[in-house]
């Protein structure tokens, strides 16, 4: 069969179909840009997301948008495996308990100098290629979070009580002072935030880049909580991605084991803050392309989404 169709034909007709399509998406993202204009978003940022060249790019770019089109972007980010590999290279060898990893003095520098230094700079110069303002804070800076040790309890069947196990320089969220975020977000900067705390005298400690990004989402009374992950969200017994949860659906499921191991603290984090007044928390794919601007301009979105009892948010 003969097509009398010349090449310029179709590429007119692949080039109307793309400018429709992307007309399309734009449309699709302006009542969301009107309803979060002026509102904060807290991303914690991790996972591939954090070491596949092409995805760190683009994560950078969708924080550039945000910020432009007038929201106030975040940032706290991990960096677990980058520790790992630096503790590795200098003979130290990597210990965990039951996923919390034991930090002793020396461990608690080398996780010092990856994440206030390597790590937290390297996001900062990514935004700021791609048009942003970005600075780079550690908890230390301004004592903006106020650690306290975390005290790691373990059930033990031989135990009549739970055992205290010392895991190191590991803390936890005392208190945030968020004056300083404010007033960078005021100056129109995008905050990169590592998630290390001090305690009164001074003992740096190591923190769960979650339990930070959950209590900094209370603290600023932000719009949105939004973790990456290398998963497709929170899924179902049949491998289905579950979204548009209420916290008691989501506490029924922890009960019920279908969310366990790693996606613990994360669940644990995000029910905190909605249940302190953030109105929607979202666990989304860090392995898709611009996830964070699927998530938030577009009616389907690429991952799980927990809404608050306060108020309910309408997008799924």
């Amino acid at each position: 069969m003969q097509t009398n169709l010349k090449q310029s034909d179709i590429s007119m007709t692949s080039t109307k179909n793309r400018s429709a399509y992307i007309a399309e998406v734009l449309t699709e993202a302006l009542p969301y840009i009107k309803r979060f204009k002026g509102k904060t978003i807290v991303i914690k940022y991790g996972g591939n997301a954090m070491s596949d060249e092409r995805l760190k790019s683009g994560f950078a770019r969708d924080v550039v948008l945000m910020k432009l089109v007038g929201m106030n972007p975040v940032l706290v980010h991990g960096g677990g495996p980058q520790i790992g590999a630096l503790m590795e290279r200098l003979g130290k060898k990597s210990e965990f308990i039951d996923g919390m990893r034991v930090t002793d003095s020396e461990t608690m520098d080398i996780v010092e100098m990856v994440l206030g230094g390597l790590v937290n700079k390297e996001i900062v110069t990514l935004i700021n290629q791609h048009g942003g303002n970005a600075v780079g804070l550690s908890g230390k800076d301004g004592e903006l979070i106020r650690a306290k040790k975390m005290l790691f309890k373990r059930n033990s069947p031989e135990l009549n009580a739970p055992e205290i196990i010392d895991i190191g320089h590991v803390g936890e969220v005392d208190s945030i002072d968020k004056s300083v975020v404010d007033m960078l977000i005021q100056g129109n900067v995008i905050p990169v935030i590592a998630p290390v705390g001090v305690d009164e005298s001074g003992q740096s400690y190591n923190i769960n880049a979650d339990l930070v990004a959950g209590k900094l989402a209370e603290v600023l009374e932000a719009e949105k909580l939004i973790m990456l992950t290398n998963t497709p969200g929170l899924l179902d017994a049949n491998g289905n991605v579950m979204t548009g949860l209420s916290v008691k659906e989501v506490d029924k499921l922890v009960d019920d084991g279908v969310i366990y191991g790693g996606m613990l603290p994360k669940i644990r984090s995000a029910l905190d803050a909605v249940n302190s007044g953030v109105v929607a928390a979202h666990i989304i794919d860090g392995r898709v392309e611009h996830a964070v601007l699927l998530e938030v301009f577009t009616d389907l979105g690429v991952g799980t989404l927990i809404q608050g009892r306060k108020k309910r948010a309408k997008k799924s």
